[in-house]
């Protein structure tokens, strides 16, 4: 059997359980030589600095130090970085990269929960649930049976602003259901689109034309309040916006004000600022349902995290490429 390569956990020690749970731990271990009592969070900490400089693989995750060219200068047998989370930008630097460093993210699995998140979220607004349940509980007593007009899941149109891991899996998602969704995205050309199976939009028409709008893109200096008070403007009146991305992709004084009109709803996973103060009328808005940022993987769904790294780790030590591997390029991109 030939040597497992050495690995190294660099994470918040308390969340390791968490995405390595006794199962997904031991097959891990199969691929790794790795030691489960040895977290780093700082690599000069006494213990870690000598198993870094073995270490060919770090298995990392939320609370990893950044990994710059010192961290690097003393891992040199490095290489690869298995990110147990999503996003790699609090802790990759262009130094990776350079060194010949193969660099994965567990984004593909923490896609699954945002968009399930999603779907469940389009399918409640369209039967009207988050206002119904607010007049049962206002009133307290049942309307009585009959056909309820403008709610309805036939035929409603969702737009999804962004062609990510999460977008691309929420459109996947819809496929079963009857509705017509389309996308918006600088990144992807008619083909790509066709080959996802949704017409491409400009954002302008997107909005224009959706009952839902849902945001899937990445918070970079161009995207900053992408949804601002002229594209809320554009979205027909009863519309619902849905975020489960980045607070910031939108302007929330523009949308605060929008929401007082009564024109349009909002399901809001994430805000800016994250939390909310206290006194943000988005709490008592009665058209705007917050949730507390639970979209991402959270509970049992953390373990897919987990064994998303396992497999990668098997690639590893197969001599095989990553399946979720990242290039620079793409960071820019991504959340």
């Amino acid at each position: 059997m030939p040597e497992r390569p050495q690995a190294l956990f660099a994470m918040t020690p308390e969340n390791l359980p968490l995405v390595f749970p006794p199962q997904v731990l031991a097959r891990l271990r199969e691929s790794v030589d790795i030691d489960p009592a040895l977290v780093a969070q700082d690599f000069s900490a006494p213990g870690v600095a000598d198993v870094l400089a073995r270490a060919e693989i770090l298995v990392t995750g939320w609370g990893c130090p950044r990994l710059d060219a010192a961290v690097l200068d003393a891992a040199p047998k490095l290489r690869a970085v298995l990110h147990s989370a999503g996003s790699v930008k609090g802790l990759a630097t262009p130094e990776l990269w350079r060194r010949g460093i193969a660099v994965s993210s567990a984004a593909v699995a923490n896609a699954v929960p945002v968009a399930e998140y999603t779907l469940a979220m389009i399918l409640l607004a369209g039967k009207g649930v988050f206002d119904a349940r607010d007049r049962l509980r206002t009133e307290r007593a049942f309307p009585g049976w009959g056909l309820v007009p403008g709610i309805g899941n036939h035929g409603r149109r969702v737009g999804v602003i962004g062609a990510s891991r999460i977008g691309r899996k929420v459109i996947e998602l819809l496929r079963p259901f009857d509705l017509v969704p389309t996308l918006t995205d600088p990144y992807v050309d008619e083909a790509g689109a066709a080959a996802l199976g949704v017409p491409l939009l400009p954002l302008d028409d997107l909005l224009r034309t959706s009952d839902v709008v849902t945001v899937h893109a990445p918070e970079t200096p161009e995207t900053r309040h992408l949804i601002g008070p002229r594209e809320l403007s554009l979205m027909p009146d009863g519309a619902v916006l849905i975020n489960t991305a980045r607070g910031g992709l939108l302007d929330h004084d523009a949308l605060i004000a929008e929401l007082r009109t009564g024109r349009l709803s909002a399901i809001l996973d994430v805000t800016d600022p994250e939390p909310l103060p206290a006194e943000s009328p988005l709490y008592d808005l009665p058209n705007a349902f917050i949730t507390p940022h639970l979209a991402g993987s959270q509970g049992n769904e953390v373990a897919r995290l987990g064994l998303a790294v396992v497999a990668e780790a098997e690639r590893v030590g197969a001599g095989q490429a990553l399946a979720h591997g990242i290039a620079p390029s793409e960071l820019e991109r991504m959340a």
